[in-house]
């Protein structure tokens, strides 16, 4: 039986914000951070929009192949 790996979107903030991927088996939770707008996209880990909705179901797909 494969773990159970679910993606919960995040904004608080119109656009910007994370998806959480999270795991059943009590590993933590993995964040791909997000923001709209390139004058706030300074820092190296923020991503798109739609990359950052793309990345999580990349890895949630790459997790659950690897069970």
């Amino acid at each position: 039986m494969t773990a159970l790996i679910t993606i919960k979107k995040h904004e608080a903030v119109p656009d910007t914000g994370s998806y959480e991927v999270r795991f059943a088996d009590d590993r933590p939770s993995v964040y791909f951070y997000w923001d709209d707008l390139p004058g706030r996209r300074l820092q190296p880990d923020l991503l798109t929009r739609s990359e950052a909705e793309a990345r999580p179901k990349e890895r949630a797909r790459i997790e659950r192949a690897s069970k």
